[in-house]
C-alpha cells in the first residue's frame, strides 16, 4: 500500500512536468537543469530511504540493484527519444523556444509505465520495502537531464 501511495503522489509530479512540456518555453542555459537537479536530490534521498526500507528486514540482494540500474538506463534512452519529439525553433525576437508534442507526452506516460513496472518488480524481488517506488525521483531526474541536455544541444545549433 505504501508503494501505491508513493506512486500516486509521484504521478502528480510527473503530470505537472508533462503539462509544462506542452507549453512553448524558452531554452535557457541554466534553467533547464534546475528542475532535474532538484529531482536528483529528491531521488538520492528516495533511493537512500528505499534501501533503508529493505535493509531493516534483510540485506539488499543483487537482483533489485541490477533492476534499478536497468530501469535508470532505460529512462536515459527514453529521455533521448523524448528530446527528438520536442520542437525547437528560433523566435522572431532572437530567443530559442521549445515545445513538446503529443508524442512527447505519450513517451512521458510510457516512461512512467516502464518505471512503474520496474518499481513493482524491484519491490517484489526484495519482498519488503519500497526501493522501486522510492526511486521515481531519480528516474525523473535522469530522464529530464538527458532530454534537456539534448534539447540544449539542438538549440545551440540553431
Amino acid at each position: 500500500m505504501e508503494s501505491m501511495t508513493a506512486y500516486s503522489l509521484a504521478a502528480l509530479v510527473v503530470a505537472f512536468v508533462v503539462v509544462r512540456q506542452l507549453r512553448a518555453r524558452p531554452v535557457r542555459p541554466v534553467g533547464s537543469l534546475i528542475a532535474p537537479a532538484l529531482f536528483a536530490v529528491l531521488g538520492a534521498a528516495g533511493i537512500a530511504f528505499g534501501v533503508a526500507s529493505v535493509v531493516k528486514f534483510h540485506p539488499l540482494t543483487a537482483t533489485p540493484i541490477v533492476l534499478l540500474g536497468v530501469s535508470l538506463a532505460a529512462v536515459a534512452v527514453l529521455g533521448a527519444a523524448r528530446a527528438r519529439t520536442v520542437s525547437v525553433w528560433r523566435a522572431p525576437e532572437g530567443g530559442v523556444l521549445r515545445q513538446g508534442t503529443v508524442i512527447t507526452s505519450g513517451l512521458w506516460f510510457f516512461s512512467f509505465a516502464v518505471h512503474l513496472g520496474f518499481g513493482l518488480w524491484i519491490d517484489q524481488a526484495d519482498g519488503v520495502g519500497i526501493l522501486g517506488a522510492a526511486s521515481l525521483y531519480a528516474y525523473v531526474a535522469i530522464g529530464l537531464t538527458t532530454q534537456n541536455l539534448l534539447l540544449r544541444r539542438r538549440a545551440y545549433a540553431l
